[in-house]
């Protein structure tokens, strides 16, 4: 009953700091079957993870996604009607994935999962041997180096 919700549970969010989120389709299958899926991803994007950080910037794939977030002091609070303390970004990416996936279940006539099991929110901060300017770079350069384009710009 409860197979299209990604398991989350592992991210731990501190304030005032930069994750790479990122996450792909179960059996690396694609999550984005036409124009009209990037934009209602994009637009569940706007509504669950802009209000608790900042988006420093983001790549959708056809099989996976990637995010930079700066998170600050709310955006790491704990939702306290949950029954299990939970931040408040991981339950909301939690909502992402899950409305998301329902929409393309509906969609393309499939029951399951469609994206991998555990989102990845890796810590990026300057602390960490500059890796936010490394992923900053990987999460714009992916379509070119996966030609789906043939100019950086694009």
């Amino acid at each position: 009953a409860y197979s299209y919700f990604p398991y989350i549970h592992s991210m731990h969010f501190e304030p005032d700091t930069i994750y790479h989120i990122y996450n792909r389709g179960n059996r690396q299958q694609t999550i984005f079957f036409n124009r009209e899926n990037y934009i209602y991803f994009l637009e569940k994007v706007r509504k669950y993870i802009a209000p608790c950080s900042d988006i420093l910037c983001w790549c959708l794939m056809p099989n996976h996604f990637h995010f930079l977030v700066h998170t600050n002091e709310h955006s790491c609070s704990v939702i306290s009607k949950s029954v299990i303390p939970t931040q408040i970004p991981t339950e909301n990416i939690r909502l992402l994935l899950s409305s998301y996936t329902k929409g393309i279940q509906k969609q393309e006539h499939f029951s399951g999962n469609l994206f991998q099991q555990k989102t990845k929110a890796k810590p990026v901060t300057a602390l960490n041997g500059g890796y936010a300017l490394t992923a900053f770079n990987y999460i714009h350069q992916n379509p070119y180096n996966a030609k789906l384009v043939k100019k950086m710009e694009d």
